[in-house]
Parts: C-alpha cells; sequence; structure tokens
C-alpha cells in the first residue's frame, strides 16, 4: 500500500484562510482510516511541503483555492492543474505550494499531490472562525477529501461520538493542554 499524507495548510489567524487547518483537524477527530494515514496541520509551512512531497506516496493538501467561482465551491486539482493555474496564486502559502509543485517535478521522486480546495469568502479579516458560507459548504469539502482518500485505497472509519465544526474551531480559538493534540506524523 502507498503511503498517504493529508496535509492541511492555512493561516487560521484570518478567516476563511484556517479551512485547510480545520479539515485536517476534522478529519484527524472524526475519522480512523485503514491502513494508517498521516495528517499534518501545514499550517503556512511553504517550502518545508517539499518532504511530503518527496517522501510519501500520495498527498491530498486541504487549502483554500483563489479560482474566479462562488464562494465556497469546491475543487479537486491534480498537480499538474495547479502549476498551469497562476490565479491560484493569491496568498503566501499558495504560492508556494505550487513553486515545491514545480521544483519536485524536476526531482527524480515526486508523490501524486492533489489539492482539495474550497473558494474562500474572507481572507483578511482576523478572527479563528469561518464565514456562514464555508461553514455551509464544509461538509462538501470533508466529502471529497474522503472520496479521494478511498480512490486511494484508504478505508474510512467513522468514529463514534463525532465533533462538529463548531467544536473543532473552538480548539483553536480557545485551546487548553488537556483538549488539544498536535497533528503530525
Amino acid at each position: 500500500m502507498k503511503s498517504v499524507v493529508v496535509v492541511g495548510i492555512g493561516n487560521i489567524l484570518f478567516k476563511d484562510e484556517g479551512v485547510g487547518v480545520y479539515a485536517g483537524r476534522y478529519l484527524d477527530e472524526n475519522y480512523r482510516f485503514e491502513p494508517a494515514i498521516d495528517i499534518i496541520d501545514g499550517g503556512t509551512l511553504g517550502f518545508k511541503l517539499m518532504t511530503y512531497y518527496q517522501s510519501y506516496d500520495k498527498v491530498l493538501i486541504l487549502d483554500t483555492v483563489s479560482i474566479d467561482d462562488a464562494p465556497g465551491s469546491v475543487y479537486h486539482l491534480p498537480a499538474e492543474a495547479l502549476m498551469g493555474l497562476g490565479s491560484y496564486r493569491q496568498t503566501a502559502h499558495e504560492v508556494e505550494v505550487v513553486e515545491m509543485l514545480e521544483i519536485c517535478s524536476l526531482l527524480d521522486k515526486m508523490a501524486d499531490v492533489s489539492v482539495v480546495g474550497i473558494i474562500p469568502e474572507d481572507i483578511e479579516s482576523v478572527e479563528i472562525d469561518l464565514t456562514p458560507t464555508l461553514h455551509g459548504r464544509f461538509e462538501t469539502m470533508i466529502e471529497t477529501t474522503l472520496s479521494e482518500l478511498k480512490k486511494a485505497g484508504v478505508e474510512v472509519i467513522p468514529k463514534e461520538n463525532p465533533k462538529p465544526l463548531a467544536q473543532i474551531i473552538d480548539l483553536y480559538a480557545n485551546p487548553t493542554m488537556a483538549s488539544f493534540h498536535p497533528l503530525q506524523p
């Protein structure tokens, strides 16, 4: 079986910009995966993503995408599409994701990389939360991610007592040592 990593990317301080981080945590809190996968809080790692592109067979990035479409629209974009999508590059981490893909594509080994992205409505307001539009479309982003994991041969098993999105966001807005564990391999 190929090794799979899900990397939630974004900056939780800027409203919808944190959706990828919340999505990664949501998956970790609400599902088990067979075989096990790694789920990483990539924050705004940027160039450090290169390690994941070379260490795994499949990399699924959860992030915002800056495409000219309605906020809340969800896309699954393979690496090849991202590299040719100039308008995707509107935030610093979006630029770095694509630049690392371009660099890694020239190397001997690169993972099968794709992005499950959602078009943000507000990435400028300083607030740890999502807009109502992204709250309403978050489940579609999760369903798209789970579908991609299943296509990669990963069995998705829901956990008992799922945590709702509001509780996941609250973990970031009001962290405590008892309720928060880092996402790392």
